[in-house]
């Protein structure tokens, strides 16, 4: 096994409660939800429930802008006792290339001190990771708004490992989408974006019920004016680069079909969808005019995940997008990384040729292009 990444334990908590969360973030700065605002300005996020949100009053009267994000794949810092002697240090190489208005990655882990784990005593197969509360300001620090819970580890320690994972990030301003009925709402000026997040987990917003995705997503575009839609889908390891349109399968796990679930939540009405689960960069793809990105890899992991050839390289994805949806502009930044899971900014661009012959061998005429300036092109 290249990756060390594994399916949850069998003895995994899955919570399958539907609960409704959604974090606003007004100039990128968390609004927690459920503090009341004024009454005109109520607006459902239910799901099944009859539960209710609040979104918050604004005296600005400027009509909504161009968004500019950017977003990364799986991240994570370490697995305590081992972690970096000072996290900060640890990704301040790549400060600078990610920061934007609004900044999206993938926690692959939890944040919690919580000790029972869902690996039994004698496994020798089964992961489980988590840093400590303070960790959480690390991610903020660098730069961090919005992060995605709907993977196999969100529950690496349980419900009470979720909830930790949860109070830690909006302590600290990063609102989380991904658990079941949970979505994020940020806010770059008076444009909403909301991130639905998505994996093939029934402890998460399940991607392999596309009924349930749709509702979800019609929610989200009630509340905001741009949808983006991240999955958490795919086979794992180095021979997983490729987009099969079929489910994909990983130690007997259906994983989902990213090709028809990116579709489906497009035609659904995501302006955007991002990716990450392969452990390995995959191609970009242009649909009904929206970008599609199949997996932006790992883009930081403390020797938690294997970081040898084509698993070094990664990526930053930089998306600017119409106060309705529409691509604007994008930019890919080649990322690599070091035999330590370090993310560093790459000259060479080896992750940008990479993704450039993906794109074309997947998807042929609707592939994405990267340019020598790292600029996110239409077909020709």
């Amino acid at each position: 096994m290249v990756a060390k990444h594994r399916a949850p334990a069998d003895g995994a908590t899955r919570r399958r409660t539907l609960k409704v969360v959604t974090s606003l973030v007004l100039l990128c700065a968390v609004v927690v939800v459920g503090v009341a605002f004024a009454a005109a300005n109520v607006l459902s996020t239910s799901t099944t429930s009859s539960t209710t949100t609040s979104v918050a009053t604004t005296t600005t009267t400027l009509a909504p802008a161009n968004v500019t994000l950017s977003a990364v794949g799986d991240t994570e810092l370490g697995n305590s006792p081992q972690l970096p002697a000072n996290p900060d240090a640890y990704l301040a190489p790549i400060k600078a290339a990610l920061a934007a208005p609004i900044v999206f990655g993938n926690l692959e882990g939890t944040i919690t001190s919580a000790a029972s784990s869902k690996c039994a005593a004698t496994s020798t197969n089964c992961y489980a990771f988590r840093v400590p509360n303070s960790f959480a300001t690390v991610y903020r620090t660098a730069g961090f708004t919005v992060m995605n819970a709907a993977n196999n580890h969100s529950h690496d320690f349980g419900a009470q490992g979720a909830l930790d994972t949860t109070n830690a990030l909006h302590a600290v301003g990063i609102a989380q989408a991904g658990l079941p009925g949970e979505l994020a709402v940020v806010r770059e000026g008076s444009t909403r974006v909301a991130f639905v997040d998505f994996a093939p987990y029934s402890n998460t917003n399940d991607l392999l019920n596309f009924a349930a995705a749709a509702q979800l997503i019609a929610q989200a575009k009630r509340v905001a004016n741009v949808v983006v839609v991240y999955m958490h889908a795919g086979a794992e390891g180095s021979d997983a680069d490729h987009v099969t349109r079929t489910s994909e399968y990983y130690v007997g796990e259906n994983r989902g079909n990213p090709f028809a679930f990116a579709h489906a939540a497009i035609d659904d009405g995501a302006a955007l969808v991002i990716a990450s689960g392969p452990h390995v960069l995959r191609g970009m793809e242009w649909y009904h005019g929206h970008l599609i990105a199949y997996s932006l890899g790992d883009f930081a992991n403390y020797y938690d995940f294997a970081s040898f050839g084509t698993l070094r390289l990664s990526a930053i994805l930089h998306v600017t997008l119409s106060a309705t949806g529409s691509f604007v502009s994008g930019h890919f930044t080649s990322i690599i990384l070091s035999a330590a899971g370090q993310p560093a900014v790459d000259p060479t661009n080896a992750a940008a040729s990479f993704v450039n012959g993906l794109s074309v061998a997947d998807f042929a005429l609707n592939a994405a292009r990267i340019s020598a300036n790292g600029a996110v092109l239409a077909p020709r």
